[in-house]
């Protein structure tokens, strides 16, 4: 989680400090922690406008009471990432989609089984946006040990009404068809761009990338 963390803050001020991106859909928000997209990116540019997203009353509100950013420039929206027509529309009260957008999938997409055509979701998502947008991604890999992480799954999915899907390396990459990957790639999400040496020491076993639409 830690790793997972510390990668969307380092994408989020990338894309703020250096691709020059003001505007953020952060779908699957998850319970706010420290660090979060509206805190890092209006840190660097306080213009900066944010849409969270989430499906979970729960997370709705801890993400309006706690994310709370300059006033008009930060919104919550109650959708499933299923259902991509309702958050694009409700995103674009607050979001300009004739400019850039950063779409970001930080640990969502895992969430939706195979079934429910996960690249068919981010494809939507990506012809949404303008040229010049960006497409970041962290997924839970199951490449890392494919037995211990097998068995893990089966576990907890025995459990759960909502089952997860952990995805291979290639699996993850291939949900940046159509925008071009920057360096490093696809790797470890502790390996993408670290700002330290424990940054890079983090175990994390989560693919992660970011691309631009061209």
């Amino acid at each position: 989680m830690r790793g997972n963390r510390a990668f969307l803050r380092r994408s989020v001020r990338y894309l703020a400090a250096e691709a020059g991106i003001t505007q953020f859909l952060d779908i699957g928000t998850g319970i706010p922690s420290a660090g979060n997209t509206h805190e890092v990116a209006q840190a660097v540019a306080p213009q900066s406008r944010v849409v969270y997203a989430d499906n979970d009353p729960i997370v709705l509100n801890h993400a309006r009471a706690l994310l709370t950013g300059t006033p008009g420039t930060t919104s919550y929206i109650d959708g499933d990432i299923r259902d991509t027509a309702t958050i694009l529309d409700k995103a674009a009260e607050t979001l300009d989609f004739s400019q850039p957008i950063a779409v970001q999938l930080i640990a969502v997409l895992h969430c939706i089984p195979d079934s429910d055509d996960p690249r068919g979701i981010v494809r939507n998502l990506v012809r949404a946006v303008p040229s010049g947008s960006f497409l970041t991604i962290s997924h839970p890999g199951s490449d890392f040990h494919p037995e211990t992480t097998g068995e893990m799954l089966s576990r907890v999915n025995s459990v759960m009404p909502d089952k997860l899907t952990f995805r291979t390396r290639d699996d993850v990459t291939a949900f940046f068809d159509g925008v071009d990957l920057l360096d490093p790639g696809v790797v470890r999400v502790p390996e993408w761009r670290p700002d330290s040496e424990a940054d890079l020491a983090n175990p994390a076993e989560m693919w992660g990338g970011v691309g631009r639409k061209p």
